[in-house]
């Protein structure tokens, strides 16, 4: 089962995934300079534009926004996470049941797992039960694979992000989000081992709106099926501009500097 084109959490087979787990995973020093965005009823606001096609959030989110967004906004039920106090090995919890989720009406399942880490066979545990309940369910499988721990020095090297990929593609994952390994050939290398599952491209911290475009560009170009952004939509000062351009370069195809001059 990969994302097909008419999926709820995809636009002729292509993703933009807006993510606000960041309350949990970098607490409210995320909001520096957009203190308003602290009230995610404003994210859930963006999260209807028509470029998005996923909004992925914790539970708590959910339970209490969600109801009033259900007929604008897809949900992708991020069900694990954990917060930047944690100081030992990487490991993120499951936080809600796929059934819970279902419940509430997501589109989608999000798990994080990080190879590599001396959590990594929990985690891959973990991502077992998840994933065949989600099929149970009949939601598609996003997996944030990033990889961590002390033997992988650098983890934005290719074979490194290809490796992140192919683990998703392996462990049953629909669609599979990784950090950007620098280069369109790498890019290209992890499209390649991720087979049919979908492979979509984690926004990272807020950079220029011209560096951040042609980013997605080149990505999209490797063949990704999107990407999964957070911080560098709802950081900016104008949200929909940046959604305007990246819905041109994502679904249009069209270059960042056209996206731009639009």
């Amino acid at each position: 089962m990969t994302v097909p084109a008419d999926s709820p959490i995809a636009r002729d087979g292509k993703s933009i995934i807006l993510a606000h787990d960041h309350g949990l995973e970098h607490g409210p020093g995320a909001f520096a300079g957009v203190e308003d965005r602290l009230d995610p009823s404003t994210v859930f606001d963006m999260a209807t534009h028509d470029a998005v096609t996923a909004f992925a959030v914790q539970k708590g989110l959910a339970e209490q926004y969600y109801p009033s967004y259900d007929d604008q906004v897809n949900l992708l039920a991020k069900c694990n996470g954990s917060s930047s106090l944690w100081m030992g090995e990487p490991y993120s919890p499951q936080t809600w049941s796929v059934e819970y989720a279902a419940e509430m009406g997501a589109d989608a399942i999000g798990y994080t797992v990080y190879p590599g880490t001396n959590t990594e066979p929990q985690m891959f545990e973990d991502f077992q039960e998840v994933q065949e309940e989600a099929r149970e369910e009949g939601l598609p499988v996003a997996m944030w694979s990033y990889p961590r721990g002390q033997a992988i020095k650098e983890h934005r090297k290719p074979e490194t992000i290809a490796y992140a990929t192919r683990i998703g593609l392996e462990l049953g994952a629909d669609l599979v989000k990784v950090k950007y390994p620098r280069s369109g050939e790498a890019m290209e290398w992890a499209v390649d081992a991720a087979g049919n599952t979908n492979v979509v491209l984690s926004g990272g911290s807020k950079t220029s709106d011209y560096e951040f475009l042609s980013t997605v560009e080149t990505a999209m170009d490797a063949g990704a099926s999107g990407l999964a952004v957070g911080r560098n939509v709802w950081q900016r000062d104008d949200p929909t501009a940046i959604l305007d351009a990246l819905e041109k370069v994502v679904y249009e195809g069209q270059s960042a500097e056209d996206a731009l001059e639009e």
